[in-house]
């Protein structure tokens, strides 16, 4: 049965009338339109559905629509109007960290959320962080160098 409830996406309040078991994957691609989240295994194993929620990376391929119920939801198109975007699509660029792309957006949140909380995070944080997003083309070990990037080239708190 539908329930309607109110959440914050991208900065911007909005009230939905929807299952509340319905995936939040779903909600976002087919509702709304951000396609920047991907499904991949569609079973919390590969991070490319990566979103924040209250600054926290989440899955939202197995995060029922109803549990962002008066929370704060910021997908990878809402962080492109942030500074900490451009600075780390600058650093994965520059340290080749893109291939096919899939896991990108995935890996942007999780690092974005990471550097919010964590000024300068040790390799070890950095691994730790991005472990829940898996990339079959790039390699780890170049991403974890575009966010140790991403630390030299910022300049203040985002």
């Amino acid at each position: 049965m539908k329930q309607t409830f109110s959440f914050e996406l991208n900065g911007r309040p909005l009230t939905v009338s929807c299952e509340p078991q319905r995936r939040l994957i779903d909600l976002l691609r087919n509702d709304f339109g951000l396609t920047g989240a991907k499904i991949g295994c569609g079973e919390g194993e590969c991070g490319a559905c990566t979103v924040l929620v209250n600054d926290k990376p989440l899955l939202a391929c197995i995060m029922a629509a109803g549990m962002v119920r008066g929370q704060k939801v910021l997908t990878i198109e809402g962080l492109r109007q942030r500074p900490g975007f451009s600075i780390l699509a600058q650093a994965f660029n520059d340290v080749g960290a893109v291939q096919c792309g899939f896991c990108t957006p995935g890996m942007i949140m999780s690092a974005y959320a990471l550097l919010s909380r964590h000024r300068t995070p040790t390799p070890a944080q950095i691994q730790h962080a991005i472990s829940g997003n898996l990339c079959r083309c790039t390699g780890y070990n170049m991403i974890v160098e575009a966010v140790i990037l991403a630390q030299k080239y910022r300049e203040e708190d985002w």
